[in-house]
Formats: structure tokens, C-alpha cells, sequence
């Protein structure tokens, strides 16, 4: 095992965040280092593909939605729960703040968090009957399954992209079946991207470059 950590990774990375890479490493600095730049490629790569599945999301949701309540701004027609009223308030009032023109409703559809997006497919936020079934699940014209299926399955994927954003470790995950996921949902919301995200996507190109002396836990 090496010795004490070099000083630069006290004051840059924090010898606590550092740690957890260490550890994996069985306490090798020069092996935690390697595995620190690897969580940092295949977190960038995966941007691509989480691109397309939020983008994908934001805009199939907000289409449905717009189209059966007749207005882009369709969340003021409908009772939304107190985290959804909250966001679009939020997002609302800093576009207000920053646009003196006034802002439209792909400005705030734009500003609104993929969390949002998730929280409306969530069978126990009340959104059954005046969101989903109205409409909703029209966003996904090729899920079969239980609603709860497919909201688990986005918390899943926002967990996910959390982490990357935050800058957190991701190398002690399943990223093959991670990826598996954004595809599954990504052919739920249309069958031409999986094709479209598959072409900007370097996740499995770094499946070979992990340290082969570590292995996912």
C-alpha cells in the first residue's frame, strides 16, 4: 500500500472525497487516481445518452399535456401538488426577474428540473385522473406495464443523473444495466431515439478502459 496522500489531493479533492476511491483501490493512490479519471470519462460520456432521455422526456410530457389542456401553459389548469406548484413558481419568477419582455411557456418548461418531469408520472401524487389518464401516458406510446414500472424505473435514472451533475462517484454501479435502463425508457417516448442517442454514445467504449484491478461493488 502506498504511503500518505499527496498534498494536492487535500486541498483540490478533499482527502474524504478521495476515500472512497482509495478504498476500492485497497489504499494504491496511483490506482485511486486512475479511478478517479475513469468515473470522470464515463461520467461525461453518459451526458449524451441522459441528454436525450431528459430532453426527450420534457418535451413529450409538455406536448401531451399542452395539447389536451389546450395552452402551453397547461399547469394552470391543473390542481399540481405542492413540490410541483413550488417549481413552476420558482422557475416562473426568475424568468420574470431576468426577461423584462416577459417570458413564455418554453421558457419555463426549459428551467424545469428533470425531477419535475418524474414527479408527474408518480401514481401517488394524484395525478391519475387528471394527468395520466386524460393524457399523460400518451408520452409513452410504447411503455407496457404498470405506471409504477416506469416511474421507478425514471427515479432510478434521475438518481443517476444526480450524481453525475453533482460530481459524485459512479463507478461502484451497475452502468451496463444503468445504460440498459436509459434505452428501455428512451424507446418508451419513441422508437427513433435509441437510434439518435446510440450515435453520440461513448459509455460502452469505456467499459474496457475501467482499472481492471477493480471491480464493481
Amino acid at each position: 500500500m502506498s504511503g500518505d496522500q499527496p498534498a494536492w489531493i487535500h486541498s483540490t479533492l478533499s482527502a474524504a472525497r478521495f476515500q472512497r476511491y482509495l478504498t476500492a483501490a485497497n489504499g494504491e493512490h496511483a490506482d485511486a487516481l486512475r479511478l478517479y479519471q475513469w468515473n470522470l470519462d464515463v461520467s461525461a460520456a453518459f451526458y449524451a445518452p441522459l441528454h436525450w432521455l431528459e430532453i426527450g422526456l420534457r418535451n413529450g410530457v409538455h406536448e401531451r399535456l399542452r395539447a389536451h389542456f389546450g395552452s402551453g401553459q397547461w399547469w394552470e389548469s391543473v390542481q399540481l401538488t405542492d413540490y410541483g406548484r413550488r417549481a413552476v413558481m420558482k422557475e416562473h419568477a426568475k424568468l420574470k426577474r431576468q426577461k423584462q419582455a416577459g417570458c413564455t411557456a418554453d421558457d419555463v418548461v426549459a428551467k424545469l428540473s428533470l425531477g419535475f418531469w418524474v414527479s408527474l408520472t408518480s401514481k401517488g401524487r394524484g395525478y391519475d385522473r387528471t394527468l395520466w389518464v386524460p393524457a399523460l401516458h400518451g408520452a409513452f406510446p410504447r411503455f407496457r406495464g404498470p405506471r409504477r414500472d416506469l416511474h421507478e424505473r425514471l427515479s432510478g435514472l434521475l438518481e443517476l443523473r444526480n450524481r453525475i451533475m453533482h460530481h459524485e462517484p459512479i463507478f461502484h454501479l451497475d452502468l451496463q444495466a444503468q445504460r440498459a435502463e436509459i434505452y428501455r425508457v428512451l424507446d418508451h417516448l419513441s422508437p427513433t431515439l435509441p437510434e439518435q442517442a446510440r450515435r453520440y454514445d461513448r459509455v460502452p467504449e469505456l467499459w474496457d478502459e475501467r482499472p481492471r484491478d477493480l471491480s464493481p461493488r
